[in-house]
């Protein structure tokens, strides 16, 4: 079965939608989309980094988006805002990657595969990451999740309960850098953030629990990636802009579907 390529980019795209759905309901939450694109952005300077010690991309990734957040968490609230030391870092991590990657010598690399993602050349290994991944993004937002959901809906409340708001940032932080890491070869860094965001933007107006938006934002990222597939194979475009691209178009029929039932329930009460 795995020696179908389409059957390991399906597999690559569910395991990729299955651990970026609860983990950007959170992201939505907390208003941390900014933040989301910042570490993608900075795992082009891991995947230099890796090329050049000979290490698995994953690893270098990883590494440079948990000190990537690390630093951000660190140095904010001392002479500077959290949205501008994000963009310092987003920006700059993205640039000194791609000069990096320059200049590696004897190492022939698809730069695009890894701003936009090559999920058709997923091997047997990188779907073993990615599930490894994705295994761990749910069982860390999973087994916090009633700390994580309290401290982004009321952090002092939190701290009076005994749970430290900052423990359960930095078990978001990890969490999220495991996403990136991992979500690189599916979608490419320039993407990852999409597919964070808007499954669970889209799930939101539709769901009155959290666990509810956690599980509608799965289903439409998983829906997203088998459609989008699809698609690419058919029509012959690029995978992972066009799985990135049938999410925004549910979204939009969502916000469509959500404003005309909203508007038929306030005349339904007006004329009552």
């Amino acid at each position: 079965m795995f020696d179908d390529f389409l059957v390991r980019a399906a597999l690559a795209g569910l395991g990729v939608a299955l651990a970026a759905a609860p983990l950007g309901c959170f992201i939505v939450w907390r208003r941390m989309a900014y933040f989301g694109d910042a570490t993608a952005h900075a795992a082009v300077l891991g995947v230099a980094l890796s090329l050049t010690l000979e290490t698995p991309i994953f690893a270098g990734a990883l590494v440079v988006c948990l000190l990537m957040a690390t630093l951000v968490s660190n140095l904010t609230g001392r002479g500077y805002a959290m949205d501008t030391l994000l963009g310092v870092m987003a920006h700059s991590s993205l640039a000194i990657g791609l000069v990096a990657v320059s200049f590696l010598q004897g190492v022939r690399i698809d730069l695009m595969a890894y701003l936009f993602g090559d999920i058709l050349a997923v091997g047997k290994t990188d779907l073993a990451v990615i599930w490894g991944g994705a295994a761990m993004v749910l069982f860390l937002v999973g087994y916090r999740w009633s700390g994580l959901l309290l401290a982004t809906l009321n952090p002092d409340l939190a701290h009076a309960s005994g749970i430290s708001p900052k423990r359960e940032q930095l078990i978001l932080t990890i969490a999220l850098a495991i996403v990136v890491a991992v979500a690189i070869k599916v979608v490419g860094v320039l993407l990852i953030a999409a597919m964070l965001i808007i499954p669970a933007a889209t799930a939101r107006p539709f769901c009155r629990t959290p666990e509810m938006m956690a599980v509608l934002a799965a289903i439409i990222g998983c829906s997203a990636s088998l459609i989008g597939l699809k698609a690419s194979y058919e029509f012959d475009t690029p995978t992972g802009p066009t799985i990135v691209s049938m999410v925004a178009l549910m979204f939009a029929f969502s916000s469509i579907v959500w404003n005309i039932s909203h508007r038929a329930r306030a005349r339904a009460r007006t004329d009552s």
